[in-house]
């Protein structure tokens, strides 16, 4: 292990843990999945109605101190979940995820503009995330960012130039802290070339790029964190968007 003044950069190694995924996956435990694609979405409103049309069915639910709900695509063997705030936990249900089978992800959801111009809806296809968290740094060593797959992302622009759905690229800002998004750090990730900031990304990719699985993203715009008061700009009432927005990452996650 690289030891450091600040156990956040103290870095190990070793790939081997004291708790493994797969672990948790076998007899009497969690069965593996039927497919290896799934779709990680925030829109709590766009899947009841995906459920009230059944076009999605109940898989399994997974138990813990937090349970998650899996959800199968009624047309298609893909799977849903609905996405939990923070790395430590979406991230580290992906990496449960995975254990269980899963080898693409698309990941759907919201997050605030760094620059106002960036309208409500727009999307950001992830190229990377600036670091800004802590979960991340025990799958990656420490580095200021982390990169998404270059194919990966070849293949989700070329779907979406196909299909003539406009959309921006670039990296988000990921932090841990929703009420610490200070100016003058709004300021410097935009310097940095961050368009949206999120609380994700940066821990997803990194679990990703950790265990060698395909893994896309496409966030909208939603608030606005640029300016000097936050402007909500009722972003989570876009329910078209939100909705539409499963239904492409469906189609995304088989294209990966």
């Amino acid at each position: 292990m690289r030891t450091n003044e600040f156990p956040i950069l103290e870095y190990d190694e070793n790939r081997q843990a004291t708790l493994e995924p797969a672990s948790m996956i076998g007899a009497k435990k969690e069965p593996p999945f039927g497919t290896d694609k799934l779709v990680i979405c925030f829109f709590p409103e766009a899947l009841k109605r995906l459920i009230a049309e059944k076009k999605l069915v109940p898989e399994r639910e997974i138990p813990g101190e937090v349970p998650v709900s899996v959800y199968r695509f009624s047309d298609e063997n893909v799977l849903l979940v609905p996405g939990q705030v923070g790395c430590p936990a979406c991230a580290g249900d992906l990496d449960l995820f995975h254990a269980m089978g899963i080898r693409k992800v698309m990941f759907c959801g919201g997050g605030g503009v760094l620059d106002k111009n960036i309208g409500v809806g727009e999307l950001l296809l992830v190229e990377g995330a600036i670091r800004d968290e802590g979960f991340s740094y025990h799958y990656l060593p420490p580095s200021r960012e982390v990169a998404a797959d270059p194919a990966v992302i070849r293949t989700i622009a070329r779907y979406l130039d196909e299909h003539h759905i406009p959309y921006l690229r670039g990296k988000t800002w990921t932090t841990d802290a929703i009420f610490r998004e200070t100016p003058e750090r709004v300021r410097r990730r935009r310097e940095e070339g961050a368009k949206i900031v999120e609380m994700e990304q940066a821990g997803c990719l990194a679990v990703a790029a950790f265990r060698g699985f395909s893994y896309g993203a496409l966030i909208y715009g939603g608030d606005d964190v640029s300016g000097e008061t936050w402007d909500d700009r009722a972003w989570t009432s876009r329910a078209g968007i939100r909705y539409d927005l499963i239904l492409l990452c469906k189609e995304l996650v088989k294209a990966i």
